[in-house]
C-alpha cells in the first residue's frame, strides 16, 4: 500500500522560507512521478510543482505563480521528495499535498492525473 507523509509546514512571515518533505513508502519511487499541490480555503486544489525521472533524466515543472521561488527535488535513496519554498507570500498560504504516480500523458498540474495523495501539511504566510 502506497503511503505519502508530508512534513515541514508551519507559519512564517512574508519573505521567509520553508522546506516541505514527502516520504513515500510502498511505491516504485525511483521510476515515476511525484508532485506538490496546494489548496486554500474556498479554492480548488492547484498544481505547484512536479518532478519526473525518465530513463535517468529528471524533469521538473512549476506553476507560473511559484517559478523562481520554489524548487522541487527528490532523494531516491531516502524515497523522499522536497519542496523548497523561498520568498514566501501571503497568497502562498494553503494546505500543501504531496502526490505520486502520474501515468504517462497525464498533465502534471491536474489533480485527476495522480493516483496517490498525502494528508497534507499547512503553510501559513503572514504579511
Amino acid at each position: 500500500q502506497v503511503q505519502l507523509v508530508e512534513s515541514g509546514g508551519g507559519s512564517v512571515q512574508a519573505g521567509g522560507s520553508l522546506r516541505l518533505s514527502c516520504a513515500a513508502s510502498g511505491y516504485t519511487y525511483s521510476s515515476n512521478s511525484m508532485g506538490w499541490f496546494r489548496q486554500a480555503p474556498g479554492k480548488e486544489r492547484e498544481g505547484v510543482a512536479g518532478i519526473d525521472t525518465l530513463i535517468g533524466s529528471t524533469y521538473d515543472y512549476y506553476a507560473d505563480s511559484v517559478k523562481g521561488r520554489f524548487t522541487i527535488s527528490r532523494d531516491n535513496a531516502k524515497i523522499t521528495v522536497y519542496l523548497q519554498m523561498s520568498s514566501l507570500k501571503p497568497e502562498d498560504t494553503a494546505m500543501y499535498y504531496c502526490a505520486a504516480d502520474r501515468p504517462f500523458g497525464g498533465n502534471w498540474y491536474l489533480p485527476a492525473s495522480w493516483n496517490y495523495w498525502g494528508q497534507g501539511t499547512q503553510v501559513t504566510v503572514s504579511s
